[in-house]
């Protein structure tokens, strides 16, 4: 009997320190040091609904906007990721022809160097918002003539918008489109 008590007193313990002191210590330290993180980054309109998070993409369809890598889920958060399909997939060989022959179709002052990779691929998780700043410049003559906006305000944007790499010296530099098309939508 006197084993039993232990175990029921130990069982309410953890579940006191585990389920309920951890959880708010957590959210306290979170909410006190990274508030704006720990609430999903979102992203606010000038009323002050939050319109998106700067973590999770969004689908720009209208070629006026700079657009992202491609989502297999529609950048719907609930479910991540994404088919991974080998180069010699006959799926994969399909889609990035109809895409470069839609992308010269829609940018052609964009010049020889074709569509960029990663506009034509998936990223693992389906729910990235970045690309490389390579493939927001690549898309600044078409934005230009739909938008009206010159070439010069675009890509200092792209560079307003840019962020280098982590602690200097992982992954590589990237643009956020959600965040670069709010910042031109300002712009009109």
């Amino acid at each position: 009997m006197k084993m039993v008590l232990s175990s029921i007193r130990l069982s309410l313990s953890l579940m006191l320190l585990c389920g309920l002191v951890y959880n708010v210590a957590v959210t306290v330290i979170a909410q006190t040091m990274m508030a704006k993180q720990a609430d999903g980054s979102l992203i606010y309109n000038p009323q002050g609904t939050a319109i998106g998070s700067e973590l999770i993409g969004q689908s720009f369809t209208d070629p006026s906007w700079f657009q992202g890598r491609l989502s297999s889920i529609e950048y719907a958060a609930e479910g991540s990721g994404s088919p991974n399909y080998a180069p010699s997939h006959p799926e994969l060989h399909r889609r990035m022809q109809e895409l470069s022959l839609e992308w010269r179709k829609s940018n052609p002052d964009a010049g020889e160097s074709g569509l960029p990779q990663e506009l034509m691929t998936n990223s693992a998780s389906g729910l990235d918002p970045h690309i490389h700043p390579e493939a927001a410049r690549a898309q600044v003559p078409r934005i230009s003539e739909l938008r009206g906006l010159s070439d010069s305000v675009l890509y200092q944007l792209i560079r307003e918008h840019t962020s280098g790499r982590q602690l200097g010296f992982l992954g590589e530099p990237v643009v956020n489109v959600t965040l670069l098309n709010l910042a031109m939508q300002e712009l009109n």
